[in-house]
């Protein structure tokens, strides 16, 4: 034979093996398969294993057409060094902009246009990366996934570290730095760990620490902690089981394993004395008293008897907690919560006194409440009211498939075995009373505590105990992380990964069917029936709400202290009573306030729904109006005034809207009041409102779950006999107009920070099929989506914001146009430039024909998502009974989106996106901020954090 012919053959030879190895080596092995049987709550799956260590988990629903992918990696900040925290966090960004096969920004825009979500989320012991898409986008989202599992460190650059390094900073400013009581966690957490324990610090990390890591820092932990080895993919929803492991062995099976990864476990931290420590907090008005205990980790024994301890003492109206601090008007909020992660746990105490009260005097109250709970123990009644809670939250917990999910993927992360619900029902169907004094004894009576005190900066407030506490950095040994000797093996594929997969055949998308019904009195009830989970929710919508202050401008925030008087206390019930019974059958009923209606909402259990309807029944045709309740709940109101003026975002809201509508036009004020409104609001005033605007001739219902129409209908038969009286609804009034774009200016000192809001009123009501609806499309490149304009200059590209926007809203009352964003302080005013650069431009320029091909590709991919839960149902049903439209406006929306022309999306943006005509909003530091909004040639005018000029 020819030499060369022998070599060439033999070549081949290997080359074949080595793909029909690779092929081999990639199946997945099944480890084993869970069915329901009977009526258990479980979730059905199957788990595989590939022979490089990763674990794929497959759940089937096909009640809706939709894939939701989780990725989660058993890593977190508890991984993280000492002087390296936030790094899990500031990874998960980075994952996020590209791959060898995928450029940067392009997971984003390619989900986006499949019509699907995604995001990452990062805790103390896991991070994961998950998407919900329509059916046909399975493989593409596998192959994301995989990409960036097996191909991210090429792609991996300096600009990209730096400007997610910038996002990061932004996010902890914005959730943490720049509200009240922001900080409070990251106190506690270093006060009860030891020193460089993982839990010491926060998963957001310190500023300092961002600051110090370098990209290397980066390549070396994704090399570490990012092998599939210590990965879970779970896969649920409208899937092809056979198919769908073909394509993980395809993408994922030739990824190499990285390091071995072992499960790390560390004593429960010991506290020998109490550790008092405080801090002055920028934002608060009140104080706040913390404190924490050691609990349990996740799966414990003792996590569910100390769950029911909690709730006992310090969850809801029966609580001892609520008794004791709330209804007496001590303290304007006080819980107990048990938490649970799987290196150590929790039990924390929480208190916001009202002026007048001490935080020594909280304290004292708090310990006076444990004796309370020692000498009353544990009932019956408290024990059936939790089990039954359980229950329901387990039950509604898997009305979406990202819910089923989400529970697998954990459980398998955690315990190695994703079938926990059954275990974790029976842990909490097994607690006894015994159990509940027994961890009590344990883990509260006569421990040792972190005791924070958060103080205004007001100064005028003394801590609960003096600062006794000092943490010890001299006993630390940092252990071995396995960072040495780490390198980048990239997987060798046997097909071409740089080729996007296709798009399988569209799913066919499920619009429920809908029934309507009209009472003799007058109500409109609309619904569907969703078998998925025994389960039933309603919505009752009385309008008026907000609208009442229009014709009675004194008496604004009327409507939002009835909502909340009605869910007091009832002629048969004390508040107290009622919410037992609700609690006893795993029910929610609550009412609240909006512009324009009062709402009742309603969860049910199927098997249950009578008995809630009885209780709803009470609520509606029984309400005790009280003296102690209006007050209690006044008071609760004004001091939520005080507090909410020293949030900026809160703030910025506000007063933007007192801007546009004018500063004496009641519709600003409608719905909450102010000082002034709330203090005049009396007892025969709440009556009134009862007794004159809450009728059926203006009340709409939307029923969804597991009823079909004449159940329903059963159920609220009670409502007959209400009788109908005539409501006058009145017409707000119309804002301002612009004829100069103005900067207005509204100090918050520190604030780490700036709100940023720009727009105008327009003028335009809701409509499903007209111009409304094309503004929606219009808008949706430049701030509607991720990758929008906007977030991509001002998130991706600057690293200013954490997220930027824009959009149109509207309802019955006209409507308007905002876009914004909470921007780090020293960039404020290039901020401003780039907002209105960016709206310019659009205006001017238009939109192009891919942006035009991807905006309707993503909004019309994403109708897969609309109808899978129930919440998602009764909106859909909410806008037709709302908007009187007929059901087949989906199917017009449809035809808009696939017809609208460039020409016409650029006539609207001109029309309607004049800079010239808007204002601009900024909130924050004036010393920081002013000197460069200055710069800017805008007239500006500074407003008080109540929208008053300030003169």
């Amino acid at each position: 034979m020819n030499k060369l012919l022998k070599s060439s053959l033999l070549a081949q030879s290997v080359l074949f093996l080595t793909f029909a190895a690779s092929a081999q080596q990639a199946k997945p092995k099944l480890i084993e398969k869970i069915t329901r049987k009977g009526t258990e709550i479980v979730i059905p799956y199957e788990k595989y294993k590939l022979p490089n260590g990763l674990t794929v988990i497959l759940t089937e629903d096909h009640s809706d057409p939709l894939v939701h992918v989780d990725v989660t990696y058993h890593v977190g900040s508890a991984r993280e060094e000492i002087g390296k925290s936030g790094f899990a966090h500031f990874f998960e960004h980075m994952m996020f902009q590209g791959s060898d096969h995928v450029a940067n920004g392009d997971h984003f825009k390619i989900i986006t246009e499949a019509g699907g979500t995604l995001n990452g989320s990062t805790n103390r012991d896991r991070t994961n990366y998950y998407e919900t898409i329509p059916a046909n986008q399975l493989e593409k989202v596998l192959w994301l996934e995989s990409d960036r599992m097996g191909f991210l460190l090429d792609a991996v650059t300096q600009k990209k570290f730096e400007v997610q390094r910038a996002t990061v900073k932004n996010e902890r400013g914005q959730n943490y730095d720049n509200r009240p009581y922001g900080l409070a966690s990251e106190y506690t957490s270093k006060n009860l760990y030891p020193y460089g324990h993982p839990y010491s610090w926060l998963t957001i990390g310190y500023i300092e620490d961002l600051n110090k890591v370098n990209v290397n820092d980066l390549k070396n932990f994704f090399l570490r902690w990012y092998g599939p080895n210590n990965a879970t993919l779970t896969i649920g929803g409208d899937i092809n089981p056979k198919q769908t492991l073909e394509w993980v062995s395809k993408y994922f099976g030739d990824i190499p394993s990285g390091p071995t990864v072992k499960n790390v476990s560390l004593p429960a931290p010991v506290l020998t004395a109490d550790r008092y420590v405080s801090y002055t907090d920028n934002y608060a008005k009140l104080p706040l008293l913390s404190i924490t205990y050691p609990g349990v980790k996740m799966y414990d024994k003792d996590q569910a008897a100390l769950d029911v301890l909690s709730s006992i003492i310090g969850q809801g109206k029966n609580s001892i907690f609520y008794q004791k601090f709330v209804k007496t008007r001590k303290a304007a909020q006080a819980f107990m919560n048990s938490s649970n992660t799987e290196l150590a746990g929790e039990i924390t105490v929480r208190v916001v006194p009202f002026p007048g009260q001490t935080l020594p005097e909280m304290k004292k109250m708090v310990d006076e409440s444990f004796t309370e709970f020692e000498q009353k123990g544990v009932t019956d009644d408290d024990l059936t009211r939790f089990k039954a809670g359980a229950e329901s939250s387990f039950i509604n917990g898997l009305a979406s498939v990202s819910g089923k999910v989400s529970e697998l993927a954990a459980a398998q992360t955690f315990t190695g075995n994703p079938n926990q619900i059954g275990r974790e029902l029976n842990d909490i169907r097994s607690v006894t009373k015994e159990d509940v004094m027994r961890v009590y004894n344990q883990y509260i009576k006569n421990k040792a505590a972190v005791i924070l005190s958060v103080l205004p900066k007001s100064g005028d407030v003394q801590p609960a105990g003096a600062d006794n506490y000092t943490v010890d950095t001299t006993h630390y040994k940092a252990p071995d992380y396995g960072y040495s000797g780490l390198a980048y093996h990239k997987p060798t594929d046997n097909f071409d990964r740089s080729v996007k997969p296709g798009t399988g055949p569209n799913p066919a998308i499920k619009v429920p069917p809908i029934w309507t019904a009209t009472t003799p009195n007058g109500i409109q009830i609309i619904g569907t029936q969703n078998t998925e989970i025994p389960s039933v929710s309603m919505s009752m919508s009385i309008k008026g709400g907000g609208l009442y202050a229009i014709d009675h401008p004194s008496k604004a925030g009327l409507a939002n202290i009835v909502a909340r008087m009605l869910n007091e206390e009832t002629k048969n019930y004390t508040a107290e009573q009622y919410s037992a019974e609700l609690e006893k059958l795993g029910s929610r009923i609550g009412v609240y306030a909006t512009d324009d209606d009062i709402t009742i909402t309603v969860s049910s259990l199927t098997k249950n729904l009578n008995k809630t309807m009885a209780l709803l029944q009470e609520k509606l045709f029984n309400p005790k109006f009280t003296q102690d309740a209006l007050d209690r709940n006044k008071k609760q109101i004004l001091e939520g005034f005080k507090q909410a003026r020293t949030q900026p975002a809160g703030v910025a809201t506000r007063v933007y809207e007192k801007i546009l509508y004018g500063i004496d036009n009641v519709r600003t004020i409608s719905t909450d009041g102010n000082e002034e409104t709330v203090a005049g609001i009396t007892l025969q005033d709440v009556q009134d409102y009862y007794d004159n605007y809450l009728s059926p001739s203006a009340t709409q219902i939307v029923v969804v779950g597991d009823v079909n129409q004449g159940t329903a209908r059963g159920s609220l038969a009670f409502l007959n006999s209400w009788k109908a009286k005539k409501v006058n609804l009145p017409t707000p009034a119309a804002g301002n107009t612009f004829d100069k774009t103005t900067l207005y200016l509204v100090d918050i000192p520190g604030a780490a920070q700036s709100e940023i809001r720009i727009g105008y009123l327009d003028n335009l009501n809701y409509d499903a099929t007209g111009e409304y609806y094309k503004l929606g499309i219009t808008n949706y490149i430049l701030g509607g989506a991720f990758n929008s304009h906007i977030n991509l200059n001002l998130r991706e590209n600057k690293g200013w914001t954490y997220g930027a926007r824009s959009g149109f809203s509207s309802g019955k009352y006209g409507g308007d146009f905002t876009a914004s964003a909470g921007v780090r302080a020293s960039s404020t005013d290039s901020a401003v430039v780039e907002f209105i650069k960016e709206i310019k431009n659009y205006r001017q320029s238009g939109i192009t024909p891919d942006e035009l091909k991807f905006t309707q590709t993503s909004i019309g991919q994403s109708d897969a998502r609309r109808y899978e839960t129930n919440g998602q149902k009764a909106a859909f049903l909410s806008r037709i009974q709302e908007y009187g439209l007929k059901p087949s406006y989906v199917e017009e929306q449809s035809s808009i989106l696939n017809n609208i022309t460039s020409t016409e999306i650029n006539q609207l943006a001109k029309k309607y996106l004049d800079t010239d005509h808007m204002i601009i909003l900024v909130v924050g530091d004036k010393a920081r901020i002013l000197p460069g909004l200055q710069q800017l040639g805008y007239p500006i005018i500074e407003l008080d954090v109540d929208g008053k000029p300030i003169k």
